[in-house]
């Protein structure tokens, strides 16, 4: 396997966890944290706010070994970062990874 086959196969990766995680994100903020406070159905915060931790998670520990093998610079890699945190920021940085990956495939 080249190394371009190998970045690709990390972006790949990387842009399903941000997917997942920017979806739960989504998914608690605007339909279990309104029916928490709105409600008053508090179970459905435990569970989708637990599942979206463990993708958050996963999501932080994947970010290095991509930005790595991948040749991220640190601004990327912030970017990335910070994506992370903002309720749409998955989905903004994947138009960015998604360029990259059809890049590596045209070469």
């Amino acid at each position: 396997m080249s190394s371009k086959e190998k970045m690709a196969k990390w972006l790949k990766r990387f842009r399903w966890i941000s997917i997942i995680e920017g979806f739960s994100f989504l998914l608690l903020l605007f339909v279990a944290m309104p029916l928490k406070y709105m409600m008053d159905m508090p179970l459905a915060v435990t569970y989708v706010g637990w599942a979206h931790g463990i993708l958050f998670v996963l999501y932080i520990y994947i970010v290095f070994p991509t930005a790595r093998r991948c040749s991220w610079v640190f601004s990327k890699t912030l970017f990335a970062l910070i994506a992370s945190v903002l309720p749409f920021g998955p989905f903004i940085f994947d138009r960015y990874l998604t360029k990259e990956e059809k890049e590596l495939a045209a070469t």
